[in-house]
């Protein structure tokens, strides 16, 4: 009943009879007994009487538990009592409910006491108190496993880390223990302590040098000792979290000899030297041996990013090793990998040889490390694939094998290169892309991507800076090249490494056809210029640069300048437009200060940007290159400036009033960097010491023509724009005048059209009219009359026309829909149709005479 109802008075009463039972165990033993029994009522499941209980309590309750890992109790000199604490401590995680409650009762919640024990610190105390049965084997395993109980929980972790318990853990592993449980539990609460808390933290504690070398001695112990499949798992355990350890650059693994174990024993079955250090192993083909060597040669790649560790892989043959899976695989036989365990080890072990190839190129070229890698490709291209990757094709072999190859020439070592060149690895490399691109048109793969974006580096890494090279490579390449460059630009966001690939494509172009004239002038004749220049008018950020770049190295071939002019973009956009349109977006984006036409708005630095603007001039040494210098390289606009020095700024064609204004500003665009670096050089120079009267003038005049430079752009940039809105008005004026001769000629054209009513209707005025034509054709004649010449008369006989005749002849008819239909046939063809309201209509056809007879017809 007393553990059943929640009193402060009864909590403080239960801790004073523990505590004075500790006491007396030490004069009396009998009162080891009801000490035991007050400790297992302590695991039982509490009650409550109110639903507010378990919180108002808490922290009574937590000090309760937390008093049953303090050291006063563990200190007590009794097995028994030790062991009934742990036990206690276990039974929290295997709480059952009571079969009878006291009335008006109700028991807690099941993880109430986990909570408790989480919230007093009960795993802190307890990792303490293991110091207390070090000596003691079975109440230290008890312990352990109370701990291993504690350590689910991420809160429990972080106490135990408060106490050391990763290193004091460790510390334990050598002892003796026949039954194997110190390991086993050791491990699991390190395992628990890495997943619930900081890795970093943990590897820190297992960092020491007697943490590592026990960790060694164990695992040598397993290694050499354990046949067992518990004891091979456990091997493996402790394998990982030594590789964990390795990751941690201050950890001794090679002062402890642990490093030179591990390598020697990845390598151990490859090489086949005997070594002291592995006298009596015998490995298995077993599922857990198959994966400590995969663990071993992933720790090989951890230990070779360790400056120190590298001279160890090379005396411990490390390459050779890793090199015998660079082979096709043979048949297996009885005691040997299967295929897809050899396939897999062959994977990891190529692609630990592309992290340590880099930093042991000495033995990789000994051992022809390239013919060899060159030869696997070959035969991986020769064998059809149909996965995507899976056991069973080449395709995975190929990705890893590549990645070798860009990794060691990544080095830009000439010896690496020039033994690669010699084993024909450009035509070959060649033949990949080829097959992969094929391959790409019938699926959009990841690896596939992969593979084509590393061969173009490699291509890249090899063709660069020899001119031979880049010949093998021209024809043949640049037509692979060609579809990359056309690629779809919406496949740059698929996120399945196009955007890679268009890159690695970008700077193979750059490197292997760049600086040949062959490759070059091919590149133009496929149209290649124009590509590219398709490919900048997406106006991507990410692309200019690198575009802008390869344009600027290809116009020192002269046909390439006529090939951007002659380019056309959407809605027939110039190069030029394109360009001074670029210019205007990065000024955009660095922030560079102008007015609402676009013109200078500081004529004293009219190029700065706003982040230059707050930079500081601070003094520094001669051969360091200034902020304005360096700001050269981190935008695209010096590389505008060039190309549209190669267009020449005269004559260019597409620009409008706004591109000219812009352009004013690009003309100038080194006069204006002279003038930052001596604006630079001012500041620097005032900041120093003050100059004599001299130089500061020289400086003030310097700084005057800088200035003189922004004005006078300034004012031809207004001149444009005044240009501008004068040709603005004078085309108003034209489409102006142009409305007015259209309303002019309507009204001519109705004034006509009256007369001729007015003729037709009134036949006094049709006789007027006719006088006056007549008379127009008397005084158009010539007054000198030539001697017997002829006489033509103006008038035709029989006419009935009421205008002048002549060769076109415009006929006024009534429309057929208004007298019944066609005329022929019928005694209106002859008679003269009656004229109704509103029934003339104007219509207009025209015939072509092709001559005048003498005797006309009737007109119809």
């Amino acid at each position: 009943k007393l553990f059943c109802i929640y009193s402060k008075i009864e909590r403080t009463q239960i801790i004073d009879i523990l505590n004075l039972c500790a006491e007396k165990v030490n004069e009396q033993e009998a009162f080891i007994e009801p000490m035991c029994e007050l400790i297992k009522l302590c695991g039982l499941p509490f009650q409550k009487k109110k639903l507010s209980d378990e919180v108002s309590y808490s922290v009574t309750v937590s000090k309760l538990i937390a008093q049953l890992g303090e050291c006063y109790l563990m200190r007590v000199p009794s097995s028994q009592v030790r062991i009934q604490i742990c036990k206690c401590i276990i039974s929290f995680y295997k709480m059952e409910l009571p079969k009878k409650l006291l009335s008006g009762y109700q028991p807690t919640s099941a993880n109430y006491k986990i909570q408790m024990a989480e919230l007093g610190g009960l795993a802190e105390t307890f990792v303490l108190s293991l110091a207390l049965v070090e000596n003691e084997l079975i109440e230290k395993l008890w312990v352990l496993k109370a701990l291993q109980h504690l350590s689910s929980s991420g809160v429990n972790c972080r106490h135990m880390l408060k106490a050391q318990a990763a290193s004091r853990l460790c510390l334990y592993l050598n002892d003796v223990d026949p039954s194997g449980q110190l390991v086993f539990r050791s491990s699991e609460i390190l395992w628990n302590l890495l997943e619930n808390t900081s890795k970093e933290e943990v590897v820190n504690q297992l960092s020491s040098l007697e943490c590592v070398h026990a960790l060694k001695e164990v695992f040598v112990d397993l290694l050499l000792h354990g046949f067992r499949h518990y004891d091979r798992q456990l091997r493996n355990d402790l394998l990982v979290i030594a590789t964990l350890v390795a990751e941690n650059p201050a950890a001794p693994m090679i002062e402890s000899g642990f490093t030179t174990l591990l390598i020697v024993l990845a390598t151990y079955t490859e090489v086949k030297i005997p070594n002291p250090l592995l006298k009596g192993l015998k490995l298995t083909f077993s599922y857990e041996d198959f994966e400590m060597k995969k663990l071993l040669f992933n720790i090989i790649g951890i230990l070779s990013k360790d400056p120190r560790a590298v001279q160890l892989l090379s005396e411990n043959d490390v390459m050779p090793a890793l090199l015998y899976y660079v082979k096709p695989h043979q048949k297996p036989g009885f005691h040997e990998w299967s295929a897809s365990q050899y396939e897999e080890l062959q994977l990891h072990a190529i692609a630990i040889l592309a992290s340590v190839a880099p930093f042991l190129v000495d033995k990789y070229l000994s051992c022809q490390a390239n013919t060899l890698l060159l030869v696997f490709l070959e035969c991986n291209l020769k064998t059809h694939f149909h996965g995507t990757g899976g056991r069973g094709n080449k395709l995975a072999q190929m990705r890893y094998s590549l990645r070798v190859l860009r990794s060691v020439v990544s080095l830009y070592d000439d010896a690496v290169n020039l033994n690669l060149c010699d084993q024909g690895a450009i035509s070959q490399l060649l033949d990949i892309l080829k097959y992969a691109a094929n391959k790409s048109k019938e699926r959009d793969d990841a690896i596939l991507l992969e593979i084509q974006a590393d061969t173009l580096f490699i291509l890249s890494a090899v063709c660069e800076n020899d001119a031979h090279r880049k010949e093998l490579f021209s024809y043949e390449g640049v037509d692979i090249l060609i579809p990359f460059i056309q690629m779809d630009p919406k496949k740059l966001y698929s996120g399945l490494g196009h955007n890679r690939l268009l890159f690695s494509a970008l700077d193979c172009l750059w490197a292997c056809v760049v600086g040949c004239y062959i490759a070059e002038d091919y590149f133009l004749e496929q149209q290649g210029v124009f590509l590219l220049l398709d490919l900048l008018a997406l106006k991507q950020k990410n692309l200019c640069n690198i575009i802008l770049g390869i344009l600027v190295e290809f116009c020192d071939n002269p046909r390439t300048t006529f090939h951007i002019s002659t380019w056309r973009g959407e809605k027939d956009q110039t190069a030029a437009n394109l360009l001074i349109q670029l210019w205007r977006q990065e000024e955009l984006d660095l922030g560079v200060k102008r007015d609402r036409y676009g013109r200078i708005a500081d004529v004293k630095r009219p190029i700065v940007s706003s982040f230059q603007k707050q930079q500081e001039v601070i003094p520094m040494p001669a051969n360091s290159p200034s902020f304005a210098i360096v700001e050269i390289s981190e935008n695209i606009r010096a590389k505008l400036y060039l190309l549209l020095c190669k267009l020449g700024f005269e004559d260019l064609p597409g620009l409008s009033a706004k591109d000219f204004v812009t352009l004013a500003i690009i003309r100038r665009y080194v006069d204006f960097k002279v003038g930052e670096v001596w604006s630079e050089v001012c500041t620097e120079l005032k900041e120093e010491f003050r100059p004599v009267a001299s130089d500061e003038e020289a400086l003030k005049v310097i700084s005057e023509v800088s200035e003189n430079i922004g004005r006078s752009v300034a004012a031809l940039q207004t001149e444009v724009l005044e240009s501008q809105h004068r040709q603005e008005i004078r085309e108003e004026e034209k489409t102006y005048t142009k409305i007015q001769a259209v309303h002019k000629q309507k009204e001519m054209v109705n004034k006509s059209w009256e007369n001729f009513l007015t003729r037709t209707s009134n036949y006094e005025a049709l006789k007027k009219a006719k006088r006056l034509q007549e008379k127009s054709i008397e005084a158009s004649r010539s007054k000198l009359k030539t001697q017997n010449g002829a006489v033509h008369s103006t008038d035709i006989k029989g006419l009935s026309t009421t205008i002048g005749s002549g060769r076109l002849v415009t006929v006024e008819s009534t429309p057929s829909q208004l007298i019944g239909g066609p005329l022929s046939g019928t005694d209106l063809a002859l008679g003269k149709p009656s004229v109704c309201e509103g029934a003339l209509k104007k219509i207009k056809r025209v015939k072509t005479l092709d001559s005048i007879k003498k005797d006309l017809g009737p007109v119809k």
